[in-house]
């Protein structure tokens, strides 16, 4: 294979192929939403501005670095397993399993707050793109979660090898899409004005 050429191959992408189509269609849903919450807020800055100021931005910044941090813990867990390593990248990806679960329990909170105070998709159209926007991520990261509880499950039976290991790096292309998604949303949702 030549690789001085600018495509991308299936031999290119870590993980099973059927994940990044997987990941691209997510992508552009996610682009399309961004795009349509940026031309919306163009027409209604004040009313955008003024609805930002009820976010909790100590919460998306904390939430922001859970998911980085959790990203790191599997980008050591997919390091363990083409070791051979299973005990180590189930106890890696355990960690990023649990700051999901915190990431998890913060928006939960900040989606209380917000419907305690009888804030809804109907409130404005900030509030429809901020509660549509974060729960659309939200389930993904609970998705994510499922999928790291099996690759734990299996990494703690020997269900992996160093020369067998896609399954890993498949969940793990999955939740660095989940992190990569939270990166950009958190700035466009929770900080520019």
């Amino acid at each position: 294979m030549n690789h001085s050429s600018a495509t991308l191959s299936q031999e290119d992408l870590p993980g099973d192929f059927a994940i990044w189509i997987f990941i691209f269609a997510e992508m552009l849903a996610f682009g399309v939403l961004f795009v349509s919450y940026a031309f919306t807020r163009a027409q209604n800055i004040e009313l955008f501005n003024a609805s930002q100021l009820t976010l909790n931005r100590t919460s998306g910044a904390i939430n922001t670095l859970v998911l980085i941090t959790s990203s790191y813990f599997v980008v050591r867990g997919v390091e363990a397993i083409k070791r051979g390593l299973n005990q180590q990248c189930s106890h890696w990806l355990t960690g990023a399993f649990l700051l999901g679960g915190v990431f998890v329990g913060i928006k939960m909170v900040e989606f209380q707050d917000k419907f305690a105070a009888d804030i809804t998709m109907s409130t404005n159209n900030f509030y429809m793109f901020y509660l549509s926007l974060t729960f659309f991520h939200f389930m993904h990261v609970l998705m994510g979660m499922v999928i790291l509880a099996v690759i734990i499950m299996k990494a703690r039976h020997g269900g992996y090898s160093a020369h067998d290991y896609v399954g890993v790096e498949t969940g793990a292309s999955f939740w660095h899409m989940v992190d990569f998604l939270w990166i950009i949303l958190f700035p466009l949702v929770y900080i520019i004005r």
